[in-house]
């Protein structure tokens, strides 16, 4: 399977990447190595082997959320690039 410059710029479009033109190539061939391996996964026989969910046994051990009070929040405060009301300022995340 060989792909066109053609279907790198539409799936760059479908996935909103803006590419410039010298990179076509390179992306058209990392593509292209992701579909060849693809097809060889593919081509694997897995008819006699079992399926699994997973390859671990360990079970999920939730603790209960405490709550710590710093003793000394001035030395804490001191690790923050910004602050406000003796609390870390982060940049908003959420639009």
């Amino acid at each position: 399977m060989d792909i066109k410059k053609e279907e790198i710029l539409h799936i760059a479009k479908l996935a909103s990447l803006k590419i410039k033109e010298e990179e076509i190539e390179e992306y058209r061939k990392n593509l292209q190595d992701i579909l060849e391996f693809a097809n060889i996964i593919n081509s694997v026989d897995t008819e006699y082997l079992e399926e699994t969910n997973g390859t671990s046994t360990n079970i999920n051990f939730l603790r209960e959320d405490e709550v710590n009070n710093f003793k000394d929040t001035d030395q804490l405060m001191k690790n923050a690039p910004e602050q406000e009301n003796n609390m870390f300022k982060i940049p908003k995340v959420i639009n």
